[in-house]
């Protein structure tokens, strides 16, 4: 089973290689915030909190990077802030209004989630979004349905995708 999970792993690892140039213009829009000293405001639900988790707290921080509380104000935010939203779907209606806020107030966001239907979701309201395409389980079980859904391992290796785009970007401008 597990090599069974293992080769289905690295499909979907491929499938996100493939969105590497969705990446790079979430590691740009990323680095606006960075060259004009603002902050990258990280936001997610669920198990998906990892990912933030290993933006602030992991060996490896995302420059200027800190988590958006629900407490936190729209006032707070500057001209040169960015925001990361990520959760398991596109339809997470936790994310889903303030995705909408963002968009109504012209604060440029990308977000990573997998687009569940044609229902609105936060893919509409984001500059750059990623699909991490796990609309169901990996492996099958003995009575056709399906499990195994690394919705969490799917958004870490796309942020680690972009963080390594971006840490380029910034190597280049000697910041």
């Amino acid at each position: 089973m597990l090599k069974m999970f293992s080769t289905q792993l690295s499909g979907l690892f491929k499938r996100i290689q493939d969105k590497e140039e969705e990446m790079e213009d979430i590691a740009r829009l990323l680095a606006q915030a960075i060259v004009g000293d603002g902050k990258i405001y990280l936001m997610a639900t669920n198990e998906m909190e990892g990912v933030i988790y290993d933006a602030i707290e992991g060996p490896e921080p995302l420059f200027q990077s800190t988590r958006w509380n629900k407490d936190d104000s729209f006032l707070d935010i500057a001209p040169n802030d960015r925001f990361l939203l990520i959760s398991r779907t596109s339809q997470d209606n936790n994310l889903l209004g303030f995705a909408k806020k963002l968009y109504e107030q012209h604060i440029p966001f990308a977000a990573i989630s997998t687009i569940m239907s044609q229902e609105e979701g936060i893919h509409e309201f984001a500059d750059i979004h990623i699909d991490l395409a796990l609309k169901k389980g990996l492996l099958p079980d003995e009575d056709g349905n399906r499990f195994g859904n690394p919705s969490l391992i799917g958004a870490l290796f796309t942020y680690h995708g972009i963080k390594f785009i971006l840490n380029e970007i910034i190597s280049e401008l000697d910041l």
